[in-house]
């Protein structure tokens, strides 16, 4: 619906399209072959060329058809229309129902056909309602004739081309007048929303009129069938729209509170959504912290027990330069007590030294060159046994070493022996050099030939 400050655009389509309905129905009543009332004139006969007697239609709505010639006619009547066969001097119809064809004589007979079918009457009721405002009331009213005997007598359906004219035109202001009269005494709100009250008021007037009360003979011989109110519109647009804008903001709130919830319901999916991807985030960073945390306590693990492992092997190294440190000093120790006792004997032989030399001065003067060999004797005996000593340390050493102190040790034992006056060769042979007992079996006799050569210098010997 759509409405112009110039008019109402509905009320004008409907006023169209109830004259274009209008229309239809007039031509469907114009239409050959469609039922409608008429009253048929008397139909000539005429001769075709040989003596054949032609069939005429009557003119009008409904097919009658008069067949015969002259004073022998006949009238046939469709099975749908009513008809009535009157006869001059008789009181009473020779023929009256429905579909009765009979034979009819033209100079003294006369006969009425009027359509059997359903009319329906178009209603456009300009109303004012009980505010004072037009309204345009659209309906329409279907009857049908209910007792042809009352109905032809009370009604009139002498129009030639339309029987139903003028009782339609009765009844269609008949029926404007009740819903004029109804729609005074409602409001433009309840014509527009409830139409079942003009219904029940239409109806009851008009069947009261139509039929009578009781289906006595003071009605009309029809029957109605159905009364329906199509449209209601309000004649002016302004108030139309007044009407119509309650409503409207109505929907229109509802709409917007609609539009509003889905707003809601769409943020609050969203603010889902993105709290749960921030959760998934969230979970995502917390697992690659804990990926890390573990990672870096591995690694701090692996670093620790990789120091562990090599202050442990710092500690085995150093314990074990400790216990060889430990065995070296042990073995120096050892070394220096052998020294000690080395110097000790030393001691103890310069002791008994210097007493025998004290009691070789006791003896006398004669005994000084005996003693004086003796001493060298002795001196020559104590470097044998500090040799001997010396070389009992030494065996505890390698060959090489020993046989490098005995080498080295040699030009002052050479330096220490008196000076010979004369030259003797000795030649020493079957002893074994590179041991320690060898070299002390040459020095043994090496001195053997110097004491015997000493004792052969002393005088008188």
């Amino acid at each position: 619906m759509s409405t112009t400050d110039q008019g109402n655009t509905y009320l004008q389509r409907v006023v169209a399209q109830q004259a274009v309905l209008e229309d239809d129905l007039r031509a469907r009543r114009a239409a050959p072959g469609a039922p409608a009332p008429a009253a048929g004139p008397p139909a000539r006969r005429e001769r075709a060329p040989g003596g054949a007697a032609h069939e005429k239609s009557t003119p009008g709505p409904v097919d009658v058809r008069i067949t015969g010639f002259w004073r022998w006619k006949n009238v046939l009547v469709p099975p749908n229309a009513f008809v009535v066969h009157t006869r001059r001097g008789r009181e009473k119809p020779l023929h009256i129902g429905l579909g009765v064809s009979f034979r009819y004589t033209p100079s003294t007979d006369s006969f009425l056909v009027v359509p059997g079918a359903t009319q329906t009457i178009l209603i456009n009721a300009y109303c004012v309602c009980a505010e004072l405002q037009g309204v345009l009331v659209q309906g329409y009213v279907q009857w049908i004739i209910h007792s042809f005997p009352i109905a032809y007598r009370k009604l009139d359906f002498g129009d030639a081309e339309d029987p139903m004219r003028l009782v339609n035109l009765q009844l269609r202001e008949q029926a404007e007048a009740a819903i004029k009269d109804k729609v005074s005494t409602m409001s433009v709100r309840d014509v527009l929303s409830d139409k079942q009250p003009i219904i029940e008021e239409l109806t009851a007037r008009l069947r009261a009129v139509a039929e009578g009360e009781d289906d006595s003979d003071q009605g009309l011989g029809l029957r109605i069938v159905t009364v329906q109110i199509k449209e209601a519109v309000v004649s002016s647009s302004r108030l139309w729209e007044n009407l119509q804008k309650p409503y409207r903001a109505e929907q229109g709130q509802i709409a917007r509170l609609a539009e509003l919830r889905a707003e809601e319901a769409v943020a609050q999916r969203e603010m889902a959504a993105e709290r749960l991807k921030e959760t998934q985030r969230l979970e995502y960073e917390r697992e690659l912290a804990e990926l890390r945390s573990r990672n870096d306590a591995w690694q701090f693990d692996t670093e620790v027990a990789e120091r562990l492992r090599r202050t442990q092997r710092e500690h085995d190294d150093s314990r074990a330069v400790a216990e060889l440190e430990t065995e070296t000093t042990r073995h120096a120790l050892r070394m220096e007590r052998e020294r000690h006792a080395e110097e000790a004997e030393t001691g103890r032989l310069r002791i008994e030294r210097e007493q025998e030399l004290k009691r070789l001065e006791l003896d006398g003067q004669l005994e000084q060159a005996r003693s004086r060999s003796l001493a060298d004797h002795e001196r020559a005996l104590l470097d044998v046994e500090r040799a001997r000593m010396r070389a009992d340390i030494d065996n505890q050493q390698t060959p090489a070493s020993l046989q490098a102190k005995l080498i080295h040790s040699l030009p002052e034992i050479m330096s220490k022996l008196p000076k010979p006056e004369e030259l003797r060769m000795v030649s020493i042979n079957g002893g074994d050099r590179t041991t320690v007992s060898g070299l002390l079996t040459e020095l043994a006799m090496m001195v053997g030939v110097l004491r015997s050569a000493m004792e052969g210098d002393r005088p008188g010997s």
